[in-house]
């Protein structure tokens, strides 16, 4: 009779941490970690040293102290008896329009230049060639000061808008556009809930997303009637309703007028005075930018098989709506992820905004706030830190986006 035992465990050696493949990684991970929170160290005391033989701390108190500069473009109101910290939002208000702006126009335009390259009309692919070409192998501050010029130096002076004079506004004489920017209506609120005129805009805004998480409620539940029944129904005027209705009722309440831009003077007043610098900056980033898009959207298409077309074809659908319902739709998985990268470039490309004079974010905060208060370690990592979240907001929408693109596996 045999007695069976069990064969002894092997004791742990420190050796194993390295030569053993099962503590290996680990063991780099622990030593990778260890040496780069001791870099962090050095980095964060030998700065608290430095600044401490300048005689300076490290310190956000700059922020409540007054500006004493003025904005010229801004959409809140702000003095230059405002604070540092209220010229640095006007400056983050701004920075976020033009990237708002220059993302929805370079999309249209990116997205209709893609297609159109692929046209078999010869010239009109030839063209968008030239526009993609172009745009894509110029510097974008040599678009942006092309365009500033473009606009001071072509375009009408005021004095040419009095009686007589040479030049006269546009679509029924509500816009002027001039030397100093273009002029058009602006809708004042003359009854508002609140004092402060951009709390009303805001409250019209929570409104304006409200009635599209609507729509989108009613589109899935005429998606999904149409996937029981194969019969979608018709609700365009339930989505109109929703989008017009809230709004105008609550714009009517507050006394809503739309102003118009009138000569006085030696300016125009009332209305929205869009400079030369926002223009001049949307525009260069919206062309540049959608040069790349135009690329990225023709690759899309082309990743997609012929027989798609085809099959859409031999079902009676025209080659416009072969391309909207069948070709784009399955290209947007192929398009969505360096899309997004371009809407990253685009929104850190404005801060080249300097170079025409629009107080963005970098001219205010990392410009001028940081020239009179000294505070350049603090002004540049508040900066930093803007960018970053505003990237990673936006990436984090487009990647929800994206997955949704994405083929479901049943």
């Amino acid at each position: 009779m045999t007695t069976l035992t069990d064969p002894p465990k092997a004791s742990f050696r420190l050796s194993q941490l390295i030569y053993d493949t099962r503590y290996r990684s680990i063991t780099i991970q622990v030593i990778a970690t260890i040496l780069l929170l001791a870099g962090i160290y050095w980095l964060v005391n030998n700065t608290i040293q430095n600044l401490a033989a300048l005689g300076k701390d490290f310190d956000f108190g700059f922020l409540t102290q007054p500006a004493g500069y003025d904005i010229n473009q801004r959409l809140v109101e702000y003095t230059s008896q405002s604070t540092h910290g209220m010229a640095a939002v006007v400056g983050i208000l701004n920075t976020l329009l033009v990237a708002f702006l220059g993302c929805l126009l370079a999309t249209f335009l990116g997205v209709t230049a893609g297609v159109l390259r692929l046209s078999n009309n010869w010239v009109v692919s030839r063209l968008m060639a030239v526009y993609v070409e172009g745009f894509r192998n110029v510097p974008l501050l040599l678009w942006i000061i092309a365009i500033m010029a473009l606009m001071t130096e072509g375009m009408s002076r005021i004095r040419e808008f009095r009686v007589g004079g040479d030049a006269g506004m546009i679509l029924n004489d509500s816009v002027a556009v001039t030397n100093r920017g273009v002029y058009i209506p602006g809708i004042i609120l003359e009854n508002g809930f609140l004092a402060s005129s951009a709390m009303n805009w805001l409250i019209l805004l929570v409104i304006l997303v409200i009635s599209l998480f609507v729509i989108r409620g009613i589109r899935r539940r005429a998606n999904a009637v149409q996937e029981d029944t194969g019969v979608r129904p018709t609700t365009w005027y339930q989505q109109l309703s929703i989008l017009i209705v809230p709004v105008g009722l609550v714009m009517i309440l507050m006394g809503a007028e739309l102003q118009y831009p009138e000569l006085r003077g030696f300016n125009f007043s009332d209305g929205i005075h869009l400079r030369n610098s926002l223009i001049a900056l949307w525009l260069a980033l919206s062309l540049y930018t959608g040069a790349f898009i135009a690329e990225i959207v023709r690759a899309g298409i082309l990743a997609i098989s012929k027989g798609q077309s085809e099959a859409a074809f031999a079902l009676g659908l025209r080659p416009n709506r072969t391309t909207s319902l069948v070709i784009l739709p399955q290209a947007m998985r192929v398009i969505i992820p360096p899309l997004i990268s371009q809407y990253l470039n685009l929104t850190k490309n404005s801060s080249l905004a300097i170079a025409v004079g629009y107080m963005d974010v970098r001219s205010t905060l990392g410009g001028i706030t940081i020239n009179q208060t000294g505070r350049e370690l603090e002004g540049m990592l508040l900066l930093g830190a803007f960018y970053l979240v505003l990237s990673l907001v936006i990436s984090g929408a487009m990647n929800v986006y994206n997955n949704r693109t994405q083929l479901q596996e049943r």
